[in-house]
């Protein structure tokens, strides 16, 4: 079982960045693959971005590639997701997953944060 905190969240203008953070408790952080999800008002939860335990493979989704980084510190369990140049269309209620399978974690993880709301103004 694993539990997961995400903060970083707010309101931001086109064209900001914003570094979001996922906090991971219970066990051991290095078992589990990352990744993020978003939702947008009237849309289903869509992939953003996972990484594995030993940060060697990355995916993104095509629309974040090149403006958003997921990365991870393994030493204080967390999963950060840095998104540079945001759009109004990034806009979202943003959910941190994890799973033990990088394969899984994109798709349906095992487990889910309480997910932090971005805003973007245009």
């Amino acid at each position: 079982q694993v539990q997961l905190v995400e903060s970083g969240g707010g309101l931001v203008q086109a064209g900001d960045s914003l570094t979001l953070s996922c906090a991971a408790f219970g066990r051991p952080f290095g078992e589990y693959a990352m990744g993020w999800f978003r939702q947008a008002p009237g849309k289903e939860r869509a992939f953003v971005a996972a990484i594995n335990w030993s940060r060697s493979n990355t995916r993104y989704t095509d629309s974040v590639r090149g403006r958003f980084t997921i990365s991870r510190d393994n030493a204080k369990n967390t999963v950060y997701l840095q998104m540079n140049s945001l759009e109004p269309e990034d806009a979202a209620v943003y959910f941190c997953a994890a799973d033990p399978s990088m394969t899984v974690v994109g798709t349906k993880p095992g487990y889910w944060g309480q997910g932090v709301q971005v805003t973007v103004s245009s």
